[in-house]
């Protein structure tokens, strides 16, 4: 539906806006939040924004610990970020990984429990800065998702190989669990060949889109988006040891929902070999109006990286969910 290029390198009290890795809608704030991934010695940040087609930054708040010190790049690595119903913000973080609960003042209020496998290595099965990428809640507010962008280590295939398995974390509301969710289950989930998933967005209980992403030097990025509507009722595999060898019916089927290089150009210039100059490293990705009602519309971001030759750009959609 369009693009804007309107939010890159700009400048907010003095702060540059960039690294955005998330985004989703602030319903409180009557506009878009934003997460930065990496600030480094700089506080982190969550960035408000409004109107898409014409964006702007409204406001900036600074993430904090419980004790009222700012998050920096040595604890703090922000790549999702949901809305609570409460107003409170759900972040993830690729550092540990975690998943916590920030109030309105970015003060953190509590943490969510991850599974230890999850942990970076050596603690755990993950690689580093390729754990909590996507994060998402439904709409009733019953449901986060989490998604790893990478695969664990006891999910690659004994022989070697490509891991292509994603364990995906299902949190159910529970005032009495750490952080107000409780996890039920782990969803399997399969990338397309060299590709990793950036961000998950739910758009109604058990329904979400995961955006599966790439990069390629001298050829450019490649996004995917599709949908899983089987969330509800696909098998918890949080048992299974290594996914590559669980049967077909433990990973969730997906159905393709959108691929972003056959996209129109719509005008679009690239600061660097894209086969699509539209692409760029879209990492963020909002459903602003939810499927059952016609087409939904989609909003992505791309995190530039504070990279002169990568673009901080929104870009609009429309598509039919199952």
């Amino acid at each position: 539906m369009g693009f804007s290029d309107g939010l890159d390198k700009v400048s907010f009290d003095g702060v540059t806006v960039g690294g955005l890795s998330g985004i989703t809608p602030d319903r409180r704030g009557g506009g878009y939040v934003a997460v930065e991934d990496h600030s480094n010695n700089d506080p982190a940040r969550l960035f408000f924004l409004r109107d898409p087609a014409h964006p702007r930054v409204t406001g900036m708040l600074v993430l904090r610990h419980p004790d009222g010190t700012p998050y920096d790049a040595n604890g703090f690595d922000g790549e999702g970020i949901a809305v609570l119903p409460d107003g409170r913000f759900l972040i993830s973080s690729e550092n540990e990984p975690s998943i916590r609960v920030f109030g309105r003042d970015g003060t953190q209020a509590a943490q969510l429990d991850v599974p230890k496998r999850f942990a970076v290595a050596p603690a755990g099965e993950a690689s580093a800065n390729a754990t909590l990428e996507g994060l998402s809640i439904s709409p009733s507010g019953r449901y986060v998702y989490a998604a790893m962008e990478g695969t664990l280590s006891g999910d690659v295939p004994a022989g070697g190989g490509e891991g292509r398995f994603r364990r995906i974390l299902v949190y159910t509301a529970d005032r009495a669990a750490p952080g107000g969710f409780r996890l039920v289950r782990q969803i399997g989930y399969q990338v397309d060949a060299g590709n990793r998933i950036a961000e998950v967005a739910a758009y109604d209980d058990g329904r979400s889109v995961v955006l599966e992403a790439a990069f390629t030097a001298d050829v450019g990025n490649t996004v995917t988006l599709y949908a899983v509507t089987g969330a509800d009722r696909a098998p918890d595999v949080s048992g299974v040891a290594n996914l590559s060898a669980a049967p077909a019916g433990d990973i969730v089927a997906k159905k393709q929902v959108a691929d972003l290089v056959r996209c129109p150009t719509l005008g679009a210039t690239a600061k660097e070999p894209q086969r699509n100059p539209l692409l760029d490293n879209y990492e963020g990705l909002a459903i602003a109006a939810p499927a059952g009602h016609g087409p939904a519309s989609l909003l992505l971001i791309s995190d530039d990286n504070f990279n002169p030759t990568q673009i901080t750009r929104l870009l609009r959609l429309t598509a039919v969910l199952p």
